[in-house]
C-alpha cells in the first residue's frame, strides 16, 4: 500500500488564477494547471528569494517532495511561456494556513501585506 500524501502548507489562495496570451479566445486556447502548491514554491522559492530547503520547512514537506513539485511548476510555466497557452491555478494536495496555527508568525504569511484589496 502507498503511502499518503503530504499536503503542503499554503499561505492563502492567489487572487488572479489565470494567465496568458492577451489575444486568444481561452475556449480554444489549451490550458496548464497549476496546483496551489506548485504555485506556493515558485512565490517562496523565485518571489521571496527563498533556498528549497527554508520553502520545505515553511510548507511542512521533505526536500525531495518539494523539489519534486518545485521542478514541475517551472516546467508547466516554461510550457506556457514558450507555446502561448493559458496558465491556470487550481487544485491540489494543500492544506491553507489558519489563524490559529504558529505559522502566521512566520515571515512567508506577511505575503498578505503585498497584496491587500
Amino acid at each position: 500500500m502507498p503511502r499518503p500524501k503530504v499536503k503542503g502548507k499554503v499561505c492563502q489562495l492567489p487572487k488572479i488564477n489565470l494567465f496568458g496570451p492577451l489575444i486568444s479566445d481561452p475556449n480554444k486556447r489549451d490550458i496548464i494547471y497549476l496546483s496551489i502548491e506548485e504555485y506556493e514554491t515558485i512565490r517562496i522559492i523565485d518571489f521571496l528569494q527563498k533556498s528549497q530547503e527554508a520553502c520545505a520547512v515553511d510548507m511542512d514537506l521533505s526536500r525531495a517532495s518539494l523539489q519534486r513539485i518545485y521542478y514541475s511548476a517551472k516546467q508547466k510555466i516554461a510550457e506556457s511561456l514558450v507555446l502561448g497557452k493559458l496558465l491556470k491555478i487550481e487544485g491540489g494536495n494543500y492544506r491553507l494556513c489558519n489563524l490559529d496555527d504558529d505559522c502566521f508568525s512566520c515571515t512567508h504569511c506577511l505575503f498578505n501585506k503585498h497584496f491587500k484589496d
